[in-house]
C-alpha cells in the first residue's frame, strides 16, 4: 500500500493495482473510469461511422448487407448518445465539480462508484448483441412498429430496450448524487451566484436527467411487455396507437439534447474567461438562460412530430415553443463573443475547440431553428438535412466543448499539459474534417435523399455529395488518432503542469495537479466568483493546500460493483432466463445489504 507525503500528514492512504480501482470510490478515480470508457465508445462509435459512410460513399454499394446497416446505424447513434457524449460530461461531473465547489467528495461516493459499474455493464450488454443474433436495427429512436414482434423477430430490440434501461440507471445514480453535492457541500461563502458555470450546467442537468429517465423508463417498460407479455401498447391492431411511444420517446428525447449540449455550454464559459483574461461577460445572464433553455426543453418535443398530423393548434404552439428556446441560446453565444471581445486572446488548443464549439453549434442552431416551421420542416423530415443538423449540434457543439474540456483540466487530471503542436494538428484537421462530412449533407438532405437508407441509386443526384462526406469521415478519423497519440505520449513524458498552467479565476486551480485524494488540506472561504482572480479570494483559497490535523476520507469498497453487477444480471435475465435473473437478485440483495452495514471508517 503506497502513500504519499502529503496523504500521511492528512492521514489518508492512497492504495495502487487494479483491484484499487474496482474498488475505489474517489470521485476523480471514478472520473477517470468514466472518461477512460467513453473514449473507448467513442471510438467504437466512430468505426461505426465510418463503415456507414463507405457504405454510402458511391451508388449501388455492397460494403455491408442492408441488415447489418440497420444494426449499424442503430448502434452508432445509441453508443455515441449514451455511451460516449453523455459519460464524457459525467467524467467531468466526477472529477470537477467537488473541486470547483470546495469539496473532498461527493455527497455519496459509493453510489458515485456504483453509477459507474452499472453504466460499463450496461454498454458491455448491449454491445453483446452484435456476436448473440444480431444488434439492435430499429433506429436509435425506436419508432413503433419497428420494434413490435412482427418486424423485429430477434433479440436486437430486446438488448436495447434492457440495456438503456441499465444504462438509465446509472444516469439516475448519478444525476442525484451530483444535486446533493452541489446544492450541499459547496465551501464556505460559495452561495449560488459564485458558483462556476459548469457547476450550474451540471446542477440544470442532472435535474433532467431525473426528470427525463422515467419517461424513457416507462416507454421502455410498455415495449417490454409489448414483446414479452402480449400486450398491446403499441399495436395499432389492439386498438393501441403507435404515436404513444414517439410522444414518450420526444418527451424525453428532446430534453435529452440538452442533456448533451448543456455541459459542454458549461465548460465552454469555463474556457472562454481563462483565455480571454477577462471575467465572463453577463455571469448571470448565462446562468439564468442556462436554466431557462432546461425548462423550455420540456417544451418543444413535438416539434419532432410535426408531420404525423397533429393539427394547426398543436403545430402552432410547438413551432413557437422551438422558436423561443432559440433566444437563451442566442443570450448566451453573445455573452461568450463579449467575453472575448477586447480580451488579450490566448489561443491554446482548449481555446480553438471553445472557438470552434459557438461557431459550429451556431450553424446547427441556426439550421435547427428552420425545423421550428412546420411547412419547412415537413419538406426536411427524414432527409439527410436533419442528420447535417444533428451532427452540426452534438459533433460540432458536445463533441467540441468536451474537446475543450479535455485540453483544459487535463493538467489538473494528470498533472501533465497535452502537447499543444498536436493539439493544434488534432483541432484543424478536426474542424475542416467535420464540416466536410457533415456540411454536404444539408444539400443532399434539401435534394430529397432520405436518411437510414442502405444505398441510393446512380441517376438522383447524390453521388458527389456523398463521396465528399466519406472523404470527410475518413479524415475525422487521423485526427482522432491524433489525439489518442497525444494523451499516451504526454501521459508517458508530458510536461509538469503545476498546480494552475492556464492562470485560471476557478477553486480548482488552488490545489496541486493532480490533486490529492483529500483534494483540499483546509476547506477554503470563498468570497468572490473567479476566487483567484481576486486578492482577498485568492488568499484564502490558497490556504487549501494547508493540512491541518486529521482527514477522513471514506475507505475503499467492492460492494457498489457486486451490487451492479447483481442489478444488471437481473435485468438481463427478461432476456437470458431464470437462471440469469434470479442469482442477479440474490447478489444484488447481498451487495446492498452488505455496502449498507459497511463502516465508514
Amino acid at each position: 500500500m503506497a502513500t504519499t507525503a502529503a496523504a500521511l500528514d492528512a492521514g489518508v492512504k492512497t492504495e495502487s493495482g487494479v483491484w484499487s480501482w474496482i474498488t475505489t470510490v474517489d470521485h476523480k478515480r471514478v472520473g477517470f473510469l468514466y472518461g477512460t470508457t467513453a473514449l473507448i465508445f467513442f471510438l467504437i462509435g466512430g468505426v461505426e461511422a465510418l463503415a456507414i459512410r463507405i457504405q454510402l460513399m458511391r451508388p449501388d454499394n455492397h460494403f455491408v448487407s442492408p441488415d447489418f446497416y440497420n444494426q449499424l446505424f442503430t448502434m452508432h447513434a445509441t453508443t455515441m448518445i449514451f455511451m460516449a457524449v453523455m459519460p464524457l460530461s459525467a467524467s467531468f461531473f466526477n472529477f470537477m465539480i467537488p473541486l470547483m465547489i470546495g469539496a473532498r467528495d461527493v455527497a455519496f461516493p459509493r453510489l458515485n462508484a456504483f453509477s459507474y459499474w452499472v453504466f460499463l455493464l450496461g454498454c458491455v450488454f448491449m454491445n453483446l448483441s452484435f456476436v448473440m443474433g444480431g444488434a439492435p436495427d430499429a433506429g436509435w429512436f425506436g419508432y413503433s412498429n419497428l420494434t413490435s414482434k412482427q418486424f423485429s423477430p430477434g433479440h436486437g430490440v430486446d438488448f436495447w430496450a434492457i440495456g438503456l434501461q441499465i444504462l438509465g440507471i446509472a444516469s439516475l445514480a448519478a444525476a442525484f448524487n451530483f444535486i446533493v453535492t452541489i446544492i450541499n457541500m459547496r465551501a464556505p461563502g460559495m452561495r449560488l451566484m459564485r458558483m462556476p458555470v459548469f457547476v450550474w450546467m451540471t446542477l440544470v442537468t442532472s435535474f433532467l436527467i431525473i426528470l427525463a429517465f422515467p419517461v424513457i423508463t416507462v416507454a421502455l417498460v410498455f415495449l417490454l411487455f409489448d414483446r414479452f407479455v402480449g400486450t398491446h401498447f403499441f399495436i395499432p391492431q389492439a386498438g393501441a396507437d403507435p404515436l404513444l411511444w414517439q410522444h414518450l420517446f420526444w418527451l424525453f428525447g428532446h430534453p435529452e439534447v440538452y442533456i448533451l449540449i448543456l455541459p459542454a455550454m458549461g465548460i465552454v464559459s469555463e474556457v472562454l474567461p481563462t483565455f480571454s483574461r477577462k471575467p465572463l461577460f453577463g455571469y448571470p445572464v448565462v446562468v439564468y438562460s442556462g436554466i431557462f433553455i432546461g425548462f423550455m426543453g420540456w417544451g418543444v418535443w413535438s416539434h419532432h412530430m410535426f408531420s404525423v398530423g397533429l393539427g394547426p393548434l398543436a403545430d402552432s404552439f410547438f413551432a413557437l415553443s422551438t422558436m423561443l428556446i432559440a433566444i437563451p441560446t442566442g443570450v448566451k453565444i453573445f455573452n461568450w463573443l463579449g467575453t472575448m471581445w477586447g480580451g488579450r486572446l490566448e489561443l491554446k488548443t482548449a481555446m480553438l475547440f471553445a472557438v470552434g464549439f459557438i461557431i459550429l453549434f451556431t450553424m446547427g442552431g441556426l439550421s435547427g431553428f428552420m425545423h421550428a416551421s412546420p411547412p419547412a420542416d415537413l419538406q426536411q423530415t427524414d432527409t439527410y438535412f436533419v442528420v447535417a443538423h444533428i451532427h452540426y449540434v452534438l459533433f460540432g457543439g458536445a463533441i467540441m466543448g468536451i474537446f475543450a474540456g479535455i485540453y483544459y483540466w487535463f493538467p489538473k487530471m494528470t498533472g501533465r499539459v497535452l502537447d499543444e503542436r498536436l493539439g493544434q494538428i488534432h483541432f484543424w484537421l478536426q474542424l475542416v474534417a467535420m464540416n466536410l462530412t457533415f456540411f454536404p449533407m444539408h444539400f443532399v438532405g434539401l435534394l430529397g435523399m432520405p436518411r437510414r437508407v442502405y444505398t441510393y441509386g446512380a441517376n438522383l443526384g447524390f453521388n458527389e455529395m456523398n463521396f465528399w462526406s466519406t472523404i470527410g469521415a475518413l479524415l475525422l478519423a487521423p485526427a482522432i488518432l491524433v489525439f489518442v497519440y497525444n494523451i499516451l505520449v504526454t501521459l508517458r513524458s508530458g510536461r509538469p503542469a503545476g498546480n494552475d498552467p492556464w492562470g485560471g479565476g476557478t477553486l480548482e486551480w488552488a490545489i496541486p495537479s493532480p490533486p490529492p485524494p483529500y483534494n483540499f488540506g483546509t476547506v477554503p472561504e470563498i468570497k468572490s466568483l473567479d476566487p483567484l482572480w481576486h486578492k482577498e479570494s485568492r488568499e484564502a483559497a490558497l490556504v487549501a493546500n494547508q493540512v491541518r490535523g486529521h482527514i477522513h476520507m471514506p475507505p475503499n469498497s467492492h460492494w457498489p460493483a457486486v451490487s451492479a453487477l447483481g442489478m444488471s444480471m437481473l435485468l438481463s435475465g427478461m432476456l437470458f432466463g431464470w437462471y440469469v435473473g434470479i442469482p442477479g437478485v440474490i447478489l444484488m440483495l447481498f451487495g446492498f445489504y452488505n455496502w449498507a452495514f459497511e463502516p465508514c471508517h
